[in-house]
């Protein structure tokens, strides 16, 4: 949980995160396209431009309700991409690819910011600033790419195992999404979800990403 909340400390979270969040759902509508969806496109959606993304409750009020109360984890979600999984080429296939291309941004970003925290030590820039902010870098994109990928609508997850499960399934899954994340947040503030999904699923990937950078820590 974030404890420090000086300017300095503000910044080393926030940047990240904006980025975090930016490129997780431009992502989304650049897999739409390529698939056959222009609508995020033709909306300005496919863009990095944060203020495009930042929808005014997920991405500022519930973080912000959970920092105050104590939350061990901070989740919360963008302004959802625009897509109509009718244009997609193969709605069924496609819509997985489509779901997963935003937590695959983030696993790509704490890749790159893992990278950029060894060359930072490996060369000897002890500068704290940008060393906390490289491992926040880590810790946000990670978080974002697990939180995403739990198996209820409308988070990413859940619509990939819409896309795999029989019809009848995908339809009675499909009617939670109203109330999708209201559970999720439930599950939050019980410990459930960090007990068992954020904890065992963070420590995975963190092992993932370490596997991936063996061959940059080499050089040093």
């Amino acid at each position: 949980m974030i404890t420090d909340y000086s300017i300095q400390a503000v910044a080393i979270n926030a940047i990240p995160l904006i980025f975090a969040i930016t490129i997780h759902e431009a992502a989304h509508g650049y897999a739409a396209r390529k698939f056959g969806d222009n609508t995020a496109y033709m909306l300005g959606r496919v863009s990095l431009n944060p203020a495009k993304h930042i929808d005014p409750v997920g991405t500022i009020l519930i973080p912000l309700v959970l920092l105050l109360t104590g939350s061990p984890f901070l989740v919360g979600y963008a302004k959802p991409v625009p897509v109509n999984f009718g244009r997609l080429r193969n709605p069924r296939i496609d819509s997985i690819w489509v779901a997963l291309a935003g937590p695959g941004s983030n696993f790509f970003q704490a890749l790159i910011w893992a990278i950029l925290l060894i060359l930072l030590l490996g060369f000897g820039m002890n500068e704290k600033f940008f060393i906390s902010m490289a491992q926040a870098g880590i810790t946000w994109n990670l978080g974002l790419l697990v939180f995403n990928l739990f198996p209820l609508p409308p988070l990413d997850g859940g619509r990939i195992l819409s896309s795999l499960l029989p019809a009848r399934q995908s339809i009675a899954l499909g009617k939670l999404e109203p109330w999708g994340f209201f559970i999720v947040l439930g599950l939050v503030f019980t410990g459930i979800i960090g007990s068992l999904w954020m904890d065992p699923l963070m420590a995975f990937f963190k092992w993932v990403v370490y596997l991936f950078t063996i061959p940059v820590q080499m050089i040093f």
